[in-house]
């Protein structure tokens, strides 16, 4: 670990006389932080009052929720600290959901809980909350100021953790303990070395690969994260072995590159997923290899259950622990991917007679899984056929008609720009989007992973434009998943911070609606959703609205807004009108048909 300088302001040198707030500030300052997300409270306005004199912004939002994923967004973007701050109590128990999301991208996020004064605890105060155990689950660290003098020292080492052991951290703090008088030494900034992983290790690795006759790399977030995407380029053509995406990490190899395969994990590429099931080797570079990124999928069974595994992780306690590898690195992803190239330069490889026969294979099946998205314009299971005979002679309010979701995502995919970053919700079509999102620069792609909550698409990518203004910003939700989140668009508005959020209007909770479908016979409970539309509800608040309900003016509408977006400063909320038709379940691995023992409800199987 080495102490690292920023360069963008200098904070206080030396021992000096301050008070806590002014040391706070100035390790803030020393982290590099210019941007902060939440909402202002007594609790922690003494230092408040002196962020702008430090370069420090304050965003404020909505809800402190969409203040934790604004810090995410920012977090994953950037690869800087994303800081959320709020209320003591209620506004920092708000947000609990946005930190575990936060967890599971494994972005450096702190979040600052003032906390109820020190001669109040404990008397059932105003406010008052035992802050630290509503985010043990969800941080890597939590730091809680035991004395004003300490306050530089817990503020920076929060910041220290959250980039070392890559999550958020928690800095609890004594709203009583901004206030004295002294004499402390700001730390600087403190960034980990992490290496390429064990010698050994690393070179068992490599005569594994020497003897693989069909290599297959899964790149993964920590590629994106290690910065690592030229290291794993260069593995990948030494080897001419096919790359695949890690699940929601479409972001981690370049789309336009040749060895490029495409996503795994729900709705991810047939390609990817044929290429990987013929491995002998796998090098799973960054990754976690997370259960629900290997379930089967479209009908494939398709992890090799034969192949040899190399899993290169940055945290020991990933290696081995969801698939059964034969050699773990813990490392970095560049590193170690630098270090296995070395080690494989001037060797003779048991793949290298069949580079071409290999890329004949990868080119064969993206060409065939393209053609297949191009052809698959609706879901072709019973209910969505049903529904889409139901819908044919129905209009939407726009006067339009509905639109297959498949065919709105094939048309958003061709109108995206070059340099965008996308944000997706959880969801039915949100998840089917799977298919089509597809980058050719890392930092470009946000999802909420494993914790997988609703209202995340849209506040992530508000913060990710807050780091990167320059390129362009859009989103996408459902509209059940919309309505935790829209309320961000006045923070939009407020705040001069122009995204795009594509809505998909088709009036239900989609993803839990296709369990009713599959498991319980249609029986539908809580699964409908009558909306008003959200474009109009977008222009109240201030923003542009557009309603798409034809399939032609798909692509031009999101042209129109992300032109509007970069060129006039304006955020537009399209609402596509979508049909009910659904892709297929999430948690075919979790659900079972239902049993029942009582007579009352023997026809509720």
């Amino acid at each position: 670990m080495s102490e690292q300088s920023t360069s963008l302001r200098a904070s206080a040198s030396g021992p000096q006389d301050m008070t806590p707030s002014e040391a706070f500030v100035e390790t803030l300052a020393a982290n590099g932080v210019t941007d902060m997300f939440g909402i202002m409270g007594s609790a922690f306005m003494d230092a408040m009052d002196i962020f702008a004199p430090a370069g420090i912004r304050l965003i404020p939002v909505v809800h402190e929720q969409g203040a934790g994923h604004m810090a995410d967004g920012y977090a994953r973007v950037s690869g800087r600290h994303g800081v959320v701050i709020g209320q003591n109590g209620p506004g920092i128990s708000n947000c609990v959901t946005a930190i575990a999301a936060a967890y599971w991208a494994h972005s450096p996020v702190v979040i600052v809980t003032p906390e109820a004064g020190t001669m109040g605890i404990g008397l059932g105060g105003f406010q008052e909350a035992n802050q630290l155990p509503m985010f043990q689950e969800f941080t890597k660290y939590q730091g809680h100021v035991t004395h004003p003098a300490r306050m530089a020292e817990f503020t920076a080492r929060c910041f220290d953790r959250a980039q070392a052991e890559m999550g958020p951290t928690q800095l609890n703090i004594p709203r009583d303990y901004f206030y004295g008088k002294v004499k402390v030494e700001i730390p600087q900034p403190r960034r980990l070395d992490r290496g390429a992983g064990g010698e050994q290790s690393l070179d068992d690795a490599a005569a594994l690969i020497a003897q693989a006759k069909f290599p297959v790399i899964i790149s993964g977030g920590g590629v994106v994260m290690a910065d690592a995407i030229d290291e794993c380029k260069a593995l990948a053509e030494r080897l001419g072995a096919p790359v695949v995406n890690s699940y929601l990490h479409n972001d981690s190899f370049p789309a336009n590159h040749p060895l490029w395969c495409g996503p795994l994990g729900y709705q991810g590429s047939k390609a990817a997923m044929k290429l990987l099931s013929r491995a002998d080797v796998v090098i799973a570079l960054g990754s976690r290899l997370g259960p629900f990124g290997t379930l089967p999928q479209h009908g494939m069974d398709y992890w090799p259950k034969g192949a040899k595994i190399i899993q290169i992780d940055a945290d020991h306690k990933m290696l081995g622990l969801v698939k059964k590898i034969s050699v773990g690195i813990c490392g970095d992803a560049k590193a170690a991917a630098i270090a296995l190239t070395q080690r494989l330069e001037g060797r003779t490889l048991a793949c290298d007679g069949s580079r071409g026969d290999r890329a004949d294979q990868i080119a064969t099946e993206k060409a065939a899984w393209e053609k297949e998205l191009d052809d698959w314009t609706h879901e072709r299971d019973a209910y969505s056929l049903d529904m889409i005979e139901e819908q044919k002679h129905e209009k939407p309010f726009s006067g339009g008609q509905y639109l297959h979701p498949r065919q709105v995502l094939r048309e958003l995919e061709k109108a995206m720009p070059e340099d965008v970053m996308v944000s997706t919700d959880i969801g039915n079509i949100n998840s089917v989007a799977n298919s089509y999102l597809r980058f050719n620069k890392p930092r470009s792609f946000f999802a909420a992973m494993s914790w997988g909550n609703c209202g995340y698409a849209f506040p992530t990518i508000i913060g990710a434009k807050v780091a990167a203004p320059h390129r362009p910003a859009v989103s996408y939700a459902g509209d059940g998943a919309w309505g935790m989140s829209l309320m961000e668009t006045m923070t939009c508005v407020r705040h001069n911070i122009p995204v795009t959020a594509v809505v998909f209007h088709n009036r239900q909770w989609g993803a839990e609606k296709k369990n009713q479908v599959d498991f319980y016979n249609r029986r539908f409970v809580a699964g409908e959703l009558d909306n008003q539309s959200f474009a109009a509800i977008a222009r109240a608040m201030g923003a542009e609205g557009i309603t798409v309900d034809r399939l032609e003016d798909v692509g031009p509408a999101l042209k129109r807004a992300i032109d509007m977006q970069m060129n006039e400063g304006k955020t537009t909320i399209i609402e596509i009108m979508c049909t009910r038709e659904l892709g297929d379940p999430f948690r075919r691995d979790a659900l079972s048909k239902p049993v029942r023992m009582l007579d009352k409800y023997k026809d509720y199987v």
